[in-house]
This record gives structure tokens, C-alpha cells and sequence, in this order.
């Protein structure tokens, strides 16, 4: 089983990147043939700033590679590294409906919470689409909240295949983890820096406290009454970072009164901290090496291209371009 998915490096990782992508990506990797990118054309939608963007690939690669990414068993890549991406892309645009890109959620929403139209953003699910056919991908884990996309790659796949050729263009499945595919912000809604809700990936302890103790909001629910378990954010972000024990017995706490929200708060960030503090560590070790990230990056790129130059010349020769 080959599985790709990739991460865009359009700003400071967060929890919900590690639980909705990375944490499935990393213990995938043990399950087939992985393939993962660091999707920084996709970034180029919302980043203009040409040292910033190559800041975030570096923290992105740091991040992965800190929270387990085995370059031994993945290969971990730039999607800029492989530019083949972009010219299957352009094919897959000549037989994708413009109805199909207006149906877009992804559109739609960026669009409202005040991003800049561009065709790139209008296009994303068409280089999202060549970023997964390019390798001849069986799975996919994706959020919830991409799934829409990864049914237009099959759709494009199913179209490109009636006109050139059955069998052209591979049909990946989607793996959806539903119990960590929405991961809640500080706020509630889905943990994103668009809604500028997020607990950072390795903030230091003293950051993380402000975050939590600050910023999670509760009603005013005395001491010793009992707090209301449904939608509560402590709860929600507590179960990820604790034992089954320890998280049965907050809820129960919750349930019974007599601790207040201060102290499930303080509780939350000593499990986040602990959770972390092994990557971490980790990622510090690397970052004093980045010649060496950087040739993990080198030589999964060369990994890569050679998987995408046999489907984009399989591609190529059904479309007609270059010599039979």
C-alpha cells in the first residue's frame, strides 16, 4: 500500500496539525510505502514572503522529523523538489469542470474569512489532486474538512481515465480518523491559525500556560457544582495528551464538582507538556544539525522525482505530448 499526504508550511505548527495529520502520517509509515511533502507551493496562496515561506518548510521538516518521521521508511520531500507536480497539474486542469472547482467548501470559506481570490486558490484541489495521482497513491489521510478534495482527485482520476485510457490515472481512498479528525481550538471551533485558536506544537511550558489558562473560556460554574462535560474544551483537548485512567477520572471530576476550571486547566498543560517533552527534545538535536535535514529533504526528493517522472511519462504519452 503506497500512502501520501503532505502538510503546508504556512505558519507555526499546531496540536491539531500533529493529531489530524502527523500523528497518523507517522504511525502510518509502518504500514505501507509512505509518501510525505511539504507543500509549499499550496503555502504560496497565503505566504508572499520569500524568506518566511523557506522559514516554514525548515520548522515544518524539523517538526516531522522530531515527532517521529523515519526517513528509513518515508520519503519525505519539498513539493517544490518535484516540479513534475506542477505539469501534471496543468493536464489535470483540461479536463476538470469548472462546476466542480464552484462547488468547493475550501473556496468558499478562505474566501469569506477574507483571503484574497486568486486562481491558485481557486485551483488548489487540482495541484492537490496531482500531488496525490503523481505517485500512484492507495491512501490518503486527510481531516475531515479535506475530504471534498480528495473526492474531486477521484473525480479527476475517473475523467482523465475515460478520456485517455482505463486504468491511466490510480483511484487513492481516503483515511479519515474521525476521533482526532477535528481537533478543537482555545475557542472551540476547529484549531486553526485562521481563527488564530491554536495551541503552537513546541511552545515553551511558560507560552503554553498563558494559552490555556488565558485563553480556554468557561462558564462561571462555582467550585463545588458540577461542570457541564458536553463541548468542553478541556475535556475535548485533555483526552489527547492523557491515559484513559486519567482522563475518566476528569470527567468524572467534572461530573461530580467540587475542583474548579483553574485547576482542570493546570492539569491540561502539565499533559501537554509531558506529551511533547520527548520531541521536543528531539527537535532541538536536529535543529543543530540542519545540514542533515536538509539532506533528508535531498535525497526523498530524489526518491520522489523518480516515482513521478514514470506516471507523468505514462500521463504524457496518453495525452499525446512528446514522442510516442
Amino acid at each position: 500500500m503506497r500512502i501520501l499526504s503532505g502538510i503546508q508550511p504556512s505558519g507555526r505548527l499546531h496540536v491539531g496539525n500533529y493529531f489530524g495529520m502527523m500523528e497518523p502520517a507517522i504511525r502510518m509509515q509502518q504500514q505501507g510505502e509512505a509518501f510525505y511533502f511539504i507543500a509549499d507551493y499550496h503555502a504560496l496562496t497565503t505566504v508572499r514572503d520569500g524568506g518566511e515561506l523557506r522559514q516554514y518548510v525548515r520548522d515544518v521538516a524539523l517538526d516531522f522529523l522530531a515527532c517521529g518521521l523515519d526517513p528509513q521508511r518515508a520519503v519525505f520531500f519539498r513539493q517544490s523538489d518535484v516540479p513534475e507536480v506542477t505539469e501534471l497539474a496543468w493536464i489535470l486542469s483540461t479536463v476538470t469542470p469548472m462546476g466542480l472547482l464552484e462547488r468547493c467548501h475550501s473556496y468558499k470559506d478562505k474566501t469569506a474569512r477574507g483571503l484574497a481570490a486568486s486562481h491558485g486558490l481557486f485551483a488548489y484541489p487540482v495541484l492537490m489532486a496531482a500531488d496525490i495521482l503523481l505517485y500512484d497513491s492507495d491512501a490518503v489521510p486527510v481531516g475531515r474538512d479535506q475530504k471534498q478534495h480528495l473526492e474531486v482527485t477521484r473525480d479527476l482520476a475517473i475523467k482523465f481515465n475515460e478520456h485517455y485510457g482505463e486504468g491511466l490515472l490510480k483511484l487513492p481512498e481516503p483515511v479519515i480518523q474521525e476521533t482526532t479528525a477535528v481537533v478543537p481550538g482555545l475557542d472551540g471551533q476547529k484549531m486553526s491559525k485562521s481563527y488564530d485558536n491554536t495551541l503552537p506544537l513546541f511552545a515553551e511550558p511558560g507560552a503554553l500556560k498563558k494559552l490555556i489558562m488565558r485563553r480556554i473560556a468557561t462558564d462561571s460554574t462555582p467550585v463545588e457544582a458540577p461542570k457541564p462535560v458536553e463541548g468542553s474544551v478541556i475535556l475535548q483537548l485533555f483526552r489527547l495528551f492523557a491515559g484513559a485512567d486519567d482522563y475518566q477520572r476528569m470527567e468524572d471530576e467534572f461530573r461530580a464538582g467540587g475542583v474548579g476550571y483553574g485547576d482542570f486547566k493546570k492539569r491540561l498543560l502539565a499533559a501537554c507538556v509531558e506529551f511533547f517533552e520527548p520531541m521536543q527534545r528531539r527537535r532541538r538535536e536536529l535543529e543543530a544539525d540542519p545540514g542533515a535535514v536538509e539532506d533528508v529533504l535531498r535525497a526523498g526528493a530524489e526518491r520522489a522525482r523518480a516515482e513521478a517522472a514514470r506516471v507523468l511519462d505514462r500521463v504524457r504519452r496518453a495525452v499525446g505530448l512528446g514522442l510516442a
